[in-house]
């Protein structure tokens, strides 16, 4: 890996962090930027995992004075729920192989871009339709734990969804809650990425030191910027890196 495929991967990771901070979708720039310097994708994903996960727990702290009460839910079962499935999750990443991982990543590159793109109609339509109680609220957490080991991509959302369904209607509250799980679940996830020896450790520690700054930068920037117009960026990031890893 070159010198100049580091700064790509610095600068990708930079920007990742600030999207992070303040609308979300940061992993549309940062994973296709581990692909593209060549690193094969099931461990670009574990990578950049490793890459991220620190800014969300640090957000989770910042929001620490936010999270919401669970009724008939301890948030012990919630975290215990999610960490299983973030180990599930990464588990069946590092098993599965590079061909069926390459075939299926634009598909994930889809959804996390149809589920950002929409989220803003789709979440309060559902609550309006659909309430749940705290097994359900589990159940799907967990499919969630899953899906946030092994891709991640929009996860945040469909927590947030979740969360409405269970009638948390806060959003600070519910930012908080899923920024504590999805930080626990890439937690989980990277332990079990370098255990299997699935990470590319220069690129992962030049990224997650340019992705912490960024989230710095972002959080300082995030009242100049309207958040509209930065979801509309990350759709369009999303939309033509899925049509970018179709064509591939």
């Amino acid at each position: 890996m070159t010198f100049a495929h580091l700064l790509l991967l610095a600068g990708a990771a930079f920007l990742a962090g600030a999207l992070n901070s303040v609308a979300g979708g940061g992993s549309f720039l940062s994973f296709p930027a581990l692909v593209y310097v060549g690193v094969p994708s099931v461990m670009a994903n574990a990578t950049n995992t490793v890459a991220l996960f620190p800014g969300q727990l640090a957000s989770a702290w910042a929001y620490r004075r936010d999270f919401p009460r669970l009724p008939g839910l301890h948030p012990l079962v919630l975290i215990l729920v999610s960490l299983t499935g973030g180990v599930a999750g990464a588990l069946l990443l590092v098993s599965t192989p590079q061909k069926s991982f390459d075939a299926v990543v634009p598909w994930l590159l889809l959804l996390a871009t149809l589920l950002f793109a929409f989220s803003k109609r789709l979440v309060p339509w559902l609550q309006r339709r659909i309430h749940v109680g705290p097994r359900t609220v589990c159940a799907l957490q967990f499919l969630l734990g899953i899906y946030g080991g092994y891709f991640g991509g929009a996860v945040g959302i469909m927590m947030l969804a979740v969360f409405g369904l269970f009638g948390i209607d806060d959003i600070h509250a519910a930012n908080a809650l899923k920024t504590l799980l999805g930080g626990l679940i890439n937690a989980i996830a990277v332990i079990c990425f370098i255990i299997a020896g699935k990470v590319e450790l220069l690129p992962a520690l030049v990224m997650l030191t340019a992705s912490v700054l960024g989230g710095y930068a972002g959080a300082r920037g995030a009242k100049v910027v309207p958040q509209a117009l930065l979801r509309r960026g990350v759709v369009a990031a999303g939309a033509v890196m899925t049509l970018v890893f179709f064509v591939r």
